[in-house]
């Protein structure tokens, strides 16, 4: 078989084989092939970890619950060699593992995925007892001086609260308020709990989570909320802002520990979180089959979520080596190395496009003139490069202070650039001067920036990243395409000017 019908034939049956399964995902398992109109889909995954010490070990975790309209489904847990069960105590779903004996430091796995299906307020439980805080004799007096000057520019537990958090958010909070937080063993937290209690304002806390797209080691985060005698109201304690914030997923709602581990020490909980958008008719069929679909099981959606938020980003590189394959392929543009645009399309994915192009040049620009002075030295070639790897450190770590002096928020992204790339871009631009000039390294620069400029606006696109996403078999469709570019040996488009006599008849 001559290798022109191999191609074909390869080709053929990979791009069907990706559509095939692609049409099937969207019509038999209801995915959508473009945005739409969706539900925003979190998937969390929490991590429990502990260091174990002699003797029997038990884990009880607080699960979450349908608070303010969220909904949960598809729960996981992972928990090998331990005995596990879950079970319902005073109206709170709990889970619990249980080993006899454990000699290494051990971590355990609960994943679930939410959406909020409507929004409304929170159950007005009744109000907890007050108990009033056991202070020393100075820590009393204290106390009772920010109590009583707070409460001359209140007139009720919600002003009061507000007063308080905003006093506490200054820089000069005044000597009283200073002395109730100067004691190492109380938190912000717990003084805000203390002086609400003095103050006779039912309060308890709101445990949960901070929904932001790709974190990674997320902890729990706290707000506190307080009961007016009729109704709730939750407050920000590290902003002093009042309501429930729209990313903010409640776990726990009222007095207790999310976690418990006997038998061990150190122990952690952890959560990784990736978004996602679905129609609600998918998430209703994922709810209920999603143990049934062998596509699905064996599928990204079956990693940890903290896998998944990587494969959420790498999805997108074929997108953008197909941009560089068409644009030298077809095209004919030429590039200072040959997927190095993918590489700074990724970073301006995270820096934007126009503050990415000025950090890029910038960085090349002066690293350019200092490896113009390092040619003079006449430096072996892993010694010169890594001194360009350095000098790029220490541009990007001085961007960053100074960007971060002035206020300038976008230009601390500059960490995001592949510190390798842009040194080994300043060597190959600087070899490239030397050996074929200025005009050269203007057009493989200004070809390379446009093909990450074009893989950036592709990549950043919303419909891409749901196809990649949700239909990670096109990628082999994708395959198909590519391989079957490899066998073009037609014109490029910048050699039909080089060679437009040829197309006309002698004159």
């Amino acid at each position: 078989m001559s290798p022109r019908l191999q191609i074909s034939l390869v080709t053929g049956i990979l791009i069907t084989f990706g559509l095939a399964l692609t049409l099937y995902k969207n019509i038999e398992l209801g995915f959508p092939l473009s945005p739409g109109q969706q539900q925003t889909v979190w998937k969390v995954e929490s991590k429990i970890s502990f260091e174990p010490i002699d003797g029997p070990v038990n884990i009880s975790m607080a699960l979450p619950q349908a608070q303010a309209g969220w909904q949960l489904f598809n729960e996981h847990f992972a928990s090998s060699g331990f005995s596990f069960i879950v079970q319902d105590k005073q109206g709170v779903r709990q889970a619990e593992w249980a080993r006899r004996s454990l000699n290494q430091k051990t971590t355990l796995h609960y994943k679930f995925e939410i959406y909020q299906s409507n929004t409304i307020d929170l159950e007005n439980i009744p109000a907890p007892n007050i108990i009033t805080p056991e202070l020393t004799p100075d820590r009393l007096t204290a106390m009772k001086s920010v109590v009583s000057s707070l409460k001359q520019h209140s007139n009720s537990p919600v002003s009061f609260t507000q007063n308080l958090l905003e006093k506490l958010l200054l820089d000069d909070i005044g000597q009283n308020a200073s002395f109730l937080l100067a004691n190492k063993e109380n938190s912000k937290l717990s003084v805000i709990m203390d002086i609400l209690a003095f103050a006779n304002v039912p309060h308890h806390t709101v445990k949960g989570i901070f929904l932001e797209d790709g974190r990674r080691r997320q902890t729990i985060d706290t707000l506190i909320e307080i009961h007016d005698g009729k109704h709730w109201h939750i407050f920000n304690p590290s902003s002093g802002e009042k309501g429930l914030p729209e990313n903010f997923f409640i776990w726990q709602r009222g007095a207790g520990s999310i976690l418990n581990v006997m038998g061990g020490k150190d122990s952690r909980l952890e959560f990784a979180l990736v978004k996602n958008t679905l129609p609600l008719k998918t998430i209703l069929f994922l709810e209920q089959h999603v143990q049934e679909q062998l596509l699905l099981d064996f599928s990204i959606y079956s990693l940890p979520v903290e896998q998944q938020g990587v494969f959420k980003g790498l999805l997108l590189i074929p997108v953008g080596a197909l941009v560089v394959v068409l644009l030298r392929v077809l095209v004919g543009i030429r590039t200072a190395g040959t997927f190095m645009p993918i590489l700074i399309a990724l970073a301006f994915v995270q820096t934007t496009l126009l503050t990415g192009l000025f950090i890029f040049l910038l960085v090349v620009g002066i690293g350019l003139w200092i490896r113009y002075y390092l040619s003079y030295l006449n430096l072996l070639l892993v010694a010169r490069i890594t001194a360009v790897v350095i000098v790029v450190i220490l541009l990007m770590a001085t961007l960053s202070i100074v960007s971060y002096k002035l206020d300038l928020d976008q230009l601390l992204t500059v960490t995001f650039l592949p510190i390798i790339i842009l040194a080994w871009t300043i060597e190959r631009m600087s070899i490239l001067w030397e050996e074929e000039g200025g005009h050269e390294v203007l057009i493989q620069g200004s070809g390379s920036l446009f093909a990450a400029t074009l893989s950036y606006l592709l990549m950043s696109a919303e419909l891409v990243k749901h196809l990649t996403f949700n239909f990670p078999e096109l990628m082999i469709s994708l395959l198909g395409f590519v391989l079957l570019l490899g066998r073009y040996t037609g014109y490029r488009l910048v050699e039909l000017h080089r060679f437009r006599y040829l197309g006309r008849p002698d004159e």
